[in-house]
């Protein structure tokens, strides 16, 4: 099945657009899992099992596990094949942010994809398409493409204007103004629409979009059309939830994965922790349907 069609089928049954984010760092799970043989596993089993009827995608951070070497690598590994074969319908992302030349990038696709199993994968525009042609060429997997990120320095780079029939840089000092205005465009736009245009003949491209900057999600669905946003920033890092939904709700009121790592994963350091977790997670749930409707 088509990713994108796995993910709104998910969309409809869970009638959710939440994305929970497995970024289970060890030093933060609770102490009573922490002498567990797999503690980020036996963590994040416990924390699947909470949320499952509530989520569409759920998505570990590589660097969590990386950090720990082998260990961390294993149970990593451990957490895609839980979600696979006890909720298969549940679409699994890799937020690994890779990004490399054709040839490293068979051997991410690879391990990504085929060992891991994972449905898709965060990956850097920054290399061109022709570099990402082994991702982007996986029909049965999803690319989704770092487009208007949500961190604070996000603009140093992707705010950048370019001239859009050249992808030339404005020269220093030029203003723009008139009908220059046409021609114009910032970064992160040329991104959304090369991807949505030049990128996407699988139609299995998406494209991240933090939630801190609703006014370009708002730009960027507009060049998209219907095509899928991972939405960071909701919780820890105060993305606004009506905003983000009013911004970026697609033609079928979907369109939209928005995620949650901290505020959901880590509302309670105890034993409640996955009643915390659960209830934290239907409270986006519901507040996220609320301005669906």
């Amino acid at each position: 099945m088509n990713i994108i069609n796995k993910l709104n089928k998910r969309i409809d049954s869970s009638n959710s657009l939440v994305c929970v984010g497995l970024d289970s760092a060890i030093e933060k799970i609770p102490i009573h899992l922490q002498n567990e043989r797999y503690p980020q596993f036996a963590f994040n089993k416990a924390i699947i099992d909470a949320t499952a009827n509530l989520v569409c995608v759920y998505k570990p951070n590589s660097a969590f596990y990386e950090a720990r070497g082998t260990a961390g690598m294993k149970e990593l590994k451990m957490t895609f094949d839980y979600i696979h074969n006890t909720y298969p319908d549940i679409v699994t992302i890799m937020d690994a942010k890779r990004a490399d030349i054709g040839s490293t990038n068979e051997g991410y696709v690879q391990y990504v994809f085929d060992y891991l199993g994972s449905d898709s994968v965060t990956l850097h525009p920054y290399l061109g398409k022709e570099a990402l042609l082994p991702f982007l060429n996986r029909k049965d997997k999803a690319s989704i493409i770092l487009c208007r990120t949500s961190n604070p320095g996000a603009g140093e780079f992707q705010d950048m204007k370019i001239s859009r029939l050249d992808s030339s840089p404005l020269p220093a000092g030029r203003q723009v103004r008139g009908n220059d205005d046409a021609k114009i465009v910032s970064l992160y736009e040329y991104v959304a629409k090369q991807v949505s245009k030049e990128w996407n003949s699988n139609g299995n491209c998406m494209l991240v979009v933090g939630a801190t900057y609703p006014e370009e999600i708002k730009k960027v669905r507009s060049l998209v059309g219907d095509m899928p946003l991972l939405i960071p920033g909701i919780g820890a890092q105060g993305g606004d939830v009506e905003k983000t939904i009013q911004a970026g709700m697609d033609s079928q009121k979907r369109g939209m994965i928005i995620n949650s790592s901290r505020g959901i994963i880590f509302a309670s350091k105890g034993i409640d922790f996955t009643e915390r977790a659960k209830q934290e997670t239907k409270k986006l749930r519901d507040e996220i349907n609320k301005f669906r409707d």
